[in-house]
């Protein structure tokens, strides 16, 4: 790679300040390996991160960890948005974890602490009520109309604590990136598209 070449990728860099907490690794979970431990920790000091992480590496519980250090921290509430079925075993590993979780189905059943709903419920809830979200199998965003996408974008456009967990998406999968771009408020699809894309008649390349 030539320095010119490299000049132009750093030029490219987009840097986004962290807005998180600093959390002592002691302070994790116990039952959580020390990967998963440092994961959390860095996640909760950018304070909206994406956990792109394969099947089976244990993101629930990761969430799980992260969304009651930010509760404990705010001392708010969180709301875990999920796919549908997921709720319940969302609910299931928290008591695995020691970690307290109310499965919900409109504002009303919110308590205290972790809260978690199905995305098609999101509408039944304010986002004033909670100051972190995080979204389950986030790249279920991807498969939702326009509508729906914005819609739960703008219910955390003023929540500051953001977490999106999905296994790794597809690398050159614009749709998908720019999703989780948008939600953790890093760069709009636009923005996106103008700074890494060039147009060449009716394709997009990068």
């Amino acid at each position: 790679m030539n320095e010119e070449y490299k000049a132009f990728l750093e030029s490219k860099r987009i840097r986004v300040e962290a807005c998180g907490i600093n959390v002592d690794v002691n302070d994790m979970n116990p039952q959580l390996f020390d990967w998963q431990k440092a994961i959390v920790r860095w996640a909760l000091h950018r304070g909206r991160a994406a956990l792109f992480e394969d099947c089976g590496l244990g993101k629930t519980p990761q969430q799980l960890e992260w969304a009651r250090h930010v509760c404990e921290y705010t001392k708010g509430n969180v709301l875990i948005l999920a796919p549908l079925a997921v709720a319940q075993q969302t609910r299931r590993e928290g008591q695995k974890f020691g970690i307290g979780v109310t499965v919900c189905k409109t504002g009303d059943d919110v308590r205290p602490g972790i809260n978690v709903t199905n995305y098609e419920r999101l509408h039944h809830f304010t986002p004033e009520s909670f100051l972190g979200i995080v979204l389950d199998e986030s790249s279920i965003l991807k498969s939702f109309d326009g509508v729906i996408r914005k819609q739960i974008t703008e219910f955390a456009v003023n929540i500051t604590f953001r977490l999106c967990c999905t296994a790794t998406p597809a690398p050159n999968d614009l749709i998908e990136i720019t999703n989780h771009s948008e939600f953790l408020d890093i760069m709009g699809g636009k923005e996106i598209i103008a700074l890494f894309f060039k147009q060449d008649g009716n394709t997009t390349h990068a």
